[in-house]
């Protein structure tokens, strides 16, 4: 059988066909059929390298608390991150904050219209530019995430496709009279129909102009990139606790979970040298620490390019005063501070172990 092209004719017939799927098939998300550009930016910052199914209950509290630019501009960091928490990538959540900011302080509380205009803002980037731009604002652009790139490069059976040519690629393909709804579309077939692993080519509305389909290569596009090893650090965490208190310090703004709350730590070559870490983590704080560390399970936890592996240590310290950016909060009552997760887990076995 000779292999579909996607001629000027076959193209609408193309888009056709996958728009009438996705509206048939689509999935109900909360964030669907929203036109509010500000929505549509808390849904696609969310929606970037985090599941659909994590996101759903995010997005709805995080509107409950932040239901506009205005409200979010006018958060405290800490709400920010507190309302994040969990979600990962918190650089994210630090970005879509300091983008609420500029809007409302810049741009009179008004978002910008255009690609070219979206792209200024801080943290913005092509792909949520253009999904904003087409979504919000119908403005003929593509918008090219992971699944978009699988999808096109089965259609075209391109097996490592480049940057430029899926820009190209995918601006040539829009239906210009519904480009918020094709982008969505594309998104869509490639997070349900046209996945990974296995597609469902025998369900695909667009299987019929598939090059890839039609050459059995679906399963080898596009080339799956090797991947690097991550970065293997031990760290100690000094655990100090006053009664029912602990020690708390806020993370720098520019390094790893910046902006977030988390105990004293230092790196550290493994177990055996633990215990003196954290002693030495908490004295750099100007906090004494009495008797021996009570060691607490030892914890791991997968970052993007680092896996972290954290060794706790309990000491009990008299709560003195502190500076800026340290805390003294109650282990066992729910805290407005932001943890990220492993530090959770960390507390969370402080409280079953030595409380």
């Amino acid at each position: 059988m000779e292999p579909a092209k996607l001629t000027p004719k076959s193209l609408s017939a193309f888009q056709q066909a996958l728009l009438d799927y996705y509206d048939k098939c689509r999935r109900s998300l909360p964030w669907r059929d929203e036109n509010d550009p500000y929505r549509i930016l808390v849904s696609e910052v969310m929606l970037q390298q985090t599941r659909v199914e994590t996101v759903r209950e995010y997005y709805r509290r995080w509107l409950k608390q932040f239901p506009d630019l205005q409200s979010l501009a006018a958060a405290d960091s800490h709400e920010v991150l507190k309302a994040w928490e969990g979600l990962g990538y918190y650089r994210r959540a630090r970005r879509l904050h300091e983008t609420a900011r500029v809007i409302v302080e810049q741009g009179n509380g008004t978002v910008p219209r255009t690609l070219d205009g979206l792209r200024e803002l801080p943290g913005i980037g092509e792909y949520t530019a253009g999904a904003m731009a087409s979504i919000a604002f119908g403005e003929a652009v593509p918008a090219v995430d992971g699944n978009v790139r699988r999808v096109l490069s089965r259609i075209f059976d391109v097996s490592d496709p480049r940057p430029s040519w899926l820009r190209g690629t995918a601006a040539g393909l829009i239906e210009r009279d519904r480009p918020g709804d094709w982008n969505q579309a594309l998104m869509e077939l490639g997070a349900t129909v046209c996945v990974p692993r296995r597609p469902e080519c025998d369900v695909c509305p667009v299987s019929t102009w598939c090059l890839a389909h039609q050459a059995g290569t679906e399963s080898d596009r596009p080339t799956k990139s090797k991947r690097s090893c991550p970065k293997r650090i031990q760290l100690a965490l000094a655990v100090l606790y006053d009664d029912q208190q602990v020690f708390l310090i806020r993370r720098f703004w520019d390094g790893l979970l910046g902006g977030m709350w988390a105990f004293p730590e230092v790196e550290v070559s493994g177990m055996s040298d633990a215990e003196t870490g954290a002693r030495a983590a908490a004295l750099s704080r100007g906090i004494g620490v009495v008797g021996v560390g009570q060691p607490l399970p030892t914890c791991k936890h997968r970052f993007t390019h680092i896996e972290a592996t954290y060794h706790p240590f309990a000491f009990r310290s008299a709560v003195s005063p502190v500076e800026d950016g340290a805390v003294w909060v109650l282990a066992t009552a729910p805290t407005s501070f932001a943890l990220p997760t492993a530090q959770k887990k960390v507390l969370a076995s402080f409280v079953e172990h030595i409380l």
